[in-house]
């Protein structure tokens, strides 16, 4: 009997584990940022850009995938392949990297849906020069090219910085949020140590002329027919053909140098663009000028009086409980997503950086609260996101399934491939795993529930050292210790026992002179 009730259970585990899901929820060798998720029917879609496994640009791959899960399953992601190429757009220049940035896809009013995309179009041309329209009948079918976004006299519109374009079907009328804004936090990271100013700057427009006509191709004659500066968050109504912009542009958010005042200070607007409404109120996403935080702003109306709600993530959880900058739980850069409601439990989907680099970026979502009055607290990121609960203390876990990888003085960075000594996710070959782990070293993997007594193995190469296993950041709740082998090769070490009841987190800290490198822990 006791052997027929322990097959059970260990049936049941396994079961267990073939539907969890874990942070990244894509495959690992799979780059999707900037997600835009989407409820259509019964699925969940995912719509982003596409970066290349330590690439060295944004955006590298230069296509659009289509991943969806079922509803009833969020560990069954599927890739529906190529869905949009930039070759489809006549923009198109094959002397120029012609990358596609990031998307958003929206439903008409006639069925069919449509993908709103930026496509870069070369240095000559400014950073954002024109926001483009591909039509489906499906989802994550073949999209075709419908056109560019035009003024009602045909011409393109290009009115303050077409960038990162966000789109709602708002009770039928197709609502279209936009922008784009310098980050004075963003341009200190390249410093690397630089005095980061983090305090909003009023600036007029006469000192910002410069740096637009410079940065963005805008002549001075079209930057001083504008009512504000170019950069900031604009909302504008699109008509029934998904392509004529039929209203003035409305300034949402500003950006950093023109927030004071404003209630945007310190979190102004950036980049990221992203919209809901719920219940009555129009939420307003987008990345700040801190650029690692999402942030959002609410209003009753959809185009004005928008104020400032608070960060509902950032990926190095900055801000969560208090935390400093300099406490940062990871490296920190870019991030871009919004909030999806799933089986009556919102979500807020965003991206983590690895290969210790801006360019290879992977989707995670978090489950967030959206209280009655319209707040939703920031949560922190987690191991588990998508998966309901908890995960199991059983099967084998690849370490890049980390949350919090730190050596303490982790740095902010924009538009680079980090020159830092600290712990990254990386890859060689089929191999996904954690590289240059150096003394004091912590990687956290939140959360688990463990139901008492368990063994536990690493598997792992380079110097020998050990891992302090524990079930909290600083190490105080110490469960186990694994002593790692010198070796040049993947090299599991002896088993551990440890014994934790209750939901919590797995950490793993390093001791040792040498560097080490982290592929996978098990349970045993």
């Amino acid at each position: 009997m006791t052997h027929r009730l322990c097959r059970r259970r260990i049936a049941f585990m396994e079961d267990k584990m073939k539907t969890q899901v874990m942070n990244p929820f894509l495959p690992l060798n799979v780059y999707i940022p900037d997600g835009e998720p989407h409820v259509f029917g019964d699925r969940i879609y995912l719509f982003g850009s596409h970066d290349k496994e330590g690439g060295e640009r944004y955006c590298a791959e230069s296509d659009y995938l289509g991943w969806s899960a079922p509803l009833s399953d969020l560990s069954d992601w599927r890739c529906d392949g190529v869905i949009y190429r930039p070759g489809q757009d006549p923009d198109y220049n094959p002397e120029t990297n012609n990358d596609l940035y990031a998307p958003d896809v929206v439903q008409g009013n006639d069925g069919k849906y449509y993908l709103y995309y930026v496509m870069e179009h070369g240095a000559d041309a400014g950073l954002w020069a024109a926001i483009s329209v591909a039509v489906c009948d499906t989802p994550t079918g073949k999209y075709e090219y419908l056109g560019t976004l035009r003024n009602p006299d045909g011409s393109r519109f290009q009115r303050y910085l077409p960038g990162d374009p966000a789109v709602i079907n708002d009770g039928g009328v197709i609502r279209l949020y936009y922008g784009w804004s310098l980050s004075l936090v963003a341009s200190a990271a390249h410093s690397q140590g630089g005095k980061v100013d983090h305090e909003a700057k009023m600036v007029p427009h006469e000192a910002l002329y410069q740096v637009e006509q410079m940065m963005f191709k805008r002549s001075l004659e079209d930057l001083q027919k504008e009512k504000l500066c170019l950069m900031g968050a604009n909302a504008v109504v699109v008509e029934e053909d998904m392509l004529t912009i039929s209203s003035e542009p409305q300034r949402i958010v500003p950006g950093q140098f023109q927030a004071l005042g404003s209630g945007f200070e310190r979190h102004s607007f950036y980049e990221a663009s992203s919209i809901r409404k719920i219940g009555k109120l129009y939420y307003f996403i987008y990345s700040s000028q801190e650029s690692h935080e999402l942030c959002y702003a609410t209003s009753e109306y959809p185009d004005r009086d928008f104020c400032y709600r608070g960060t509902i993530i950032s990926n190095a959880d900055v801000g969560y409980q208090g935390r400093k900058d300099e406490d940062r739980l990871n490296f920190s850069a870019n991030n871009h997503g919004s909030l999806e409601l799933i089986n009556g439990q919102w979500y807020i989907f965003y991206h983590r950086h690895t290969h210790n680099s801006t360019y290879s970026r992977q989707a995670c979502a978090e489950p967030v609260v959206i209280e009655e009055d319209g707040t939703i607290q920031q949560v922190e990121c987690t191991s588990c996101g998508l998966n309901g609960g908890p995960l199991m203390p059983a099967g084998v876990y690849a370490a890049p399934y980390v949350c919090n990888l730190t050596n303490g003085h982790m740095p902010h960075a924009t538009n680079t491939v980090v020159n830092a000594n600290i712990p990254y996710i990386t890859h060689e070959e089929n191999d996904r795993y954690i590289t240059n782990i150096q003394d004091g070293t912590l990687i956290g993997f939140k959360y688990f529930a463990f139901d008492g007594v368990c063994s536990l193995t690493v598997t792992t190469r380079g110097d020998a050292g050990t891992f302090i296993v524990a079930a909290d950041e600083a190490c105080r709740e110490v469960l186990a210790e694994i002593s790692l082998v010198e070796s040049a090769d993947w090299t599991t070490s002896e088993t551990v026992v440890m014994k934790k009841t209750g939901t919590a987190a797995l950490y793993f800290k390093y001791c040792g002179a040498g560097k080490a490198d982290f592929l996978e822990f098990a349970f045993r």
